[in-house]
């Protein structure tokens, strides 16, 4: 394996009834006002918000709010909470939400100490000096962006779709996980994020590094629990244990632990970066379509890992098959999974055709060729989108 320096600064606080017992505690160490982000509303369906809202009031701070942050966050969105940050002289933002709205926030902390346009950062032009402090409530199991430094932003006058991180200015100084602000995530939703999970652990698990046995064995553990937890919460949404378990799934997906001393690939989220870029479509959705078919793409080259994947994971039985008929095997079993979970199967389930296909290339190649376990040019991505229309 390669050497490795790790490092998580983020206070992870877990558990039911969490919220109410230490969020005032942890707030008033950076300051009394506060910048709640939130997304579409369903924070105030839920009651979460009234919660939030109470204990931030009973513990003497001053409130603003951006709400309306996008599942796609918009650079748009980040330049009014920057705004508000500046004008209302900002100490400390909270992001009540998913990975959208924690990620819409690492863009607001670093921009409201910044003079420019926070689009430098994402594009790598500049890089943060300062950033203000951040905390989150998490209600979506899925991005693990609640325990990283890395997120996503769309610019769409221009349909580009970037991730970033700037650590240590991008890690949330704490997070809170209580596993019943989970439980009005709906179906959808919630499949969405057992793919969102499953993808980080995959991007992590195809590396090039070898001696990694305990690293592949912990994203199979990780893969191995979803797959068992993921159709019975499906099928009981109220479920709060089950809950817990995919919430914990989806953070220790990617908090770094899995990625110690290796090089994940990253390969299918540049490529759906580009395709919701264009089209607005889920991201989980889209990677449902496209990792199976980067798996395919790449059959003969990580033939080792995707029978290690088909045999561990999926219970693929190798007797007398070749390892190319073992890696197929386990590509359809997760393809058949993520189906039966109600996850999309193919472009064409969002509209989506060939009419686009040059653009969605020439973004995902913006930066040149990329992919850590094997190196992508154009003509592979054009390849993998046309398999998943």
């Amino acid at each position: 394996m390669d050497n490795f320096i790790f490092h998580n600064p983020v206070r992870l606080i877990f558990g039911e009834g969490q919220v109410k017992e230490h969020l005032v505690d942890q707030l008033k160490e950076y300051g009394k006002k506060v910048l709640l982000v939130y997304g579409g509303g369903s924070i105030k369906k839920n009651g979460l918000y009234d919660e939030v809202v109470q204990l931030l009031e009973d513990g003497g701070f001053s409130v603003s709010e951006l709400s309306g942050v996008e599942p796609n966050p918009r650079l748009s969105t980040v330049h009014r909470g920057v705004d508000i940050c500046k004008n209302d002289d900002i100490e400390v933002i909270l992001a009540v939400g998913g990975g959208s709205v924690i990620d819409c926030t690492k863009a607001i902390a670093a921009g409201a100490k910044y003079d420019g346009d926070v689009w430098d950062f994402v594009t790598k032009k500049a890089f943060p000096e300062d950033a203000l402090p951040f905390g989150t409530i998490l209600t979506l199991a899925a991005t693990g962006s609640e325990m990283n430094a890395g997120s996503v932003i769309t610019n769409w006058e221009t349909h580009e779709k970037y991730g970033w991180g700037m650590p240590p200015y991008t890690f949330p100084k704490f997070s809170i996980l209580d596993p019943r602000n989970t439980l009005s995530v709906p179906k959808n939703h919630t499949v969405y994020g057992i793919v969102d999970m499953m993808s980080h652990v995959f991007e992590q698990y195809f590396h090039q590094q070898m001696n990694t046995p305990l690293q592949e064995h912990m994203c199979e553990a990780v893969l191995k629990t979803v797959i068992e937890a993921g159709p019975e919460l499906i099928e009981n949404l109220d479920d709060v244990k089950l809950r817990e378990t995919i919430l914990y799934s989806g953070t220790i997906a990617l908090n770094g632990m899995l990625q110690m001393g290796v090089r994940g690939d990253w390969a299918s989220h540049n490529i759906e970066h580009a395709v919701s870029a264009v089209y607005d479509i889920p991201h989980a959705g889209g990677l449902a379509i496209l990792f199976p078919q980067w798996m395919r793409h790449h059959k003969e080259s990580g033939e080792r890992k995707l029978v290690n994947l088909a045999v561990r994971v999926w219970g693929v039985d190798p007797a007398g098959k070749s390892g190319q008929e073992v890696a197929e095997e386990g590509i359809r079993k997760l393809e058949e999974f993520w189906s039966s979970l109600g996850a999309p199967s193919r472009l064409a389930d969002y509209d989506i055709d060939d009419s686009q296909l040059d653009l969605m290339a020439d973004k995902a190649m913006a930066n040149g060729p990329f992919g850590n376990f094997n190196k992508l040019e154009k003509a592979d991505v054009l390849a993998i989108l046309k398999a998943s229309l």
